[in-house]
């Protein structure tokens, strides 16, 4: 076996000596220049935000690829399987074209004097392996904050979108919002369409002053003219959409997706009311408040902040009205759990406390500390 056909990409972008997270962006831009941008010869959204990001990429994708453009999509994290973050029209990457790229990426990197990290390399195997498949148009999500972040090597996105922003990551993001704002609004490029949830004015005043200095024509989501349920709702001249995505906030990230393809729509793609119904209703997003078992049903869902607990919470109003819940809590220990768990306990009748597999895991006697109710649950 040649040490070609013997190449593991994940073991090489997950390699531990480049796993830390360095912010900047001399080293994606050395090694996309490297690679010849591919980049820039792609039509891309980009979307940055606390809450609700990857949820309005998994829109926008269905609903672009329901209007017959061959889509990419680059996520994070991945849930199952490392592939999860790089999609093409809407199928994971496979292992040979992963390969592929990341042969390609790795022969340049290894030339730089300060190698790429993790995250670095696995947006440039990204790009480089939407512009292998000729995507039409690829939608990009920020993997932290916006400003410094190695997505933001595009420069010539064709929307910037800025879901929910909230209090996350606060030593490298700042400790107001309107600190956090500014990092997020680090996308808006000149020439761009800007499209915003609605934000808390504090964040929303950063966005609106970014988008007068670059020049950019913004669209807020009117919150006024979404009504309904996942199982039924409307927006604006949307009328009776349907999602199979059941937490009670993915209308608003869906709503969010219509705007930006909208934006799209005056840019000249071509896109049909029935693409973005039809791309609403089909749209995938694991481990967002997923159903994955019944009897006794089981739900899985990724929130990570009080904000992502407390959607959880108006979920399991929206769906289980009245019925506690036995919570399963893993956490990482940088993050606000005491703040969570105020949000959810109510909901419990039960909590069990784990660790999950992470060297960031919060232990799970200190979790269980921070659930006075319930101290025998841990395990």
């Amino acid at each position: 076996m040649t040490g070609e056909t013997a190449f593991d990409p994940v073991a090489y972008i997950n390699e531990p000596r480049w796993r830390s997270s360095r912010m900047g962006l001399e080293r994606i831009r050395e090694l996309m220049n490297r690679l010849g941008n591919p980049q820039d010869d792609m039509r891309i959204v980009h979307v940055a935000g606390t809450n609700g990001k990857g949820s309005t990429c998994a829109f926008t994708e269905a609903i672009l690829r329901n209007a017959g453009f061959k889509t990419g999509l680059f996520t994070s994290p991945y849930l199952i399987e490392f592939s999860d973050r790089i999609r093409i029209d809407g199928v994971n990457v496979s292992p040979e074209e992963l390969a592929a790229a990341t042969l390609e990426v790795r022969a340049q990197a290894e030339a730089m004097a300060d190698h790429p990290t993790e995250f670095e390399l696995m947006t440039a195997v990204a790009l480089v392996c939407f512009a292998r498949a000729d995507v039409m148009v690829a939608v990009l999500e920020v993997g932290l904050g916006g400003r410094l972040d190695s997505t933001n090597v595009v420069a010539a996105p064709e929307v910037c979108a800025i879901a929910p922003i909230s209090f996350d990551h606060t030593a490298l993001l700042g400790s107001t919002l309107a600190e956090i704002a500014g990092e997020k609004a680090g996308i808006v490029k000149r020439g761009a369409s800007v499209v915003s949830a609605p934000q808390d004015p504090e964040a929303m005043a950063v966005i609106q002053a970014t988008c007068a200095e670059e020049g950019c024509e913004l669209s807020v989501v009117d919150a006024s003219v979404l009504t309904g349920t996942p199982d039924s709702f409307s927006y604006g001249e949307f009328r009776n959409l349907h999602t199979r995505l059941r937490g009670s906030y993915q209308t608003e990230n869906a709503a969010l997706a219509i705007e930006i393809v909208q934006a799209l729509r005056r840019r000249h793609f071509t896109v049909s009311k029935m693409a973005i119904e039809n791309g609403i209703a089909q749209a995938a997003w694991p481990g967002r408040f997923e159903v994955v078992g019944h009897a006794p049903e089981f739900v899985v869902d990724g929130g990570h902040n009080p904000q992502g607990a407390r959607a959880l919470a108006a979920s399991l109003d929206l769906n289980y009205p009245g019925r506690p819940a036995v919570l399963l809590v893993g956490v990482l220990a940088d993050k606000d759990y005491r703040a969570m768990l105020d949000e959810v306990l109510p909901y419990a009748k039960a909590v069990v406390c784990i660790e999950p597999p992470n060297p960031r895991a919060l232990p799970v006697a200190e979790l269980a500390q921070a659930v006075p109710l319930y101290p025998s649950r841990s395990g």
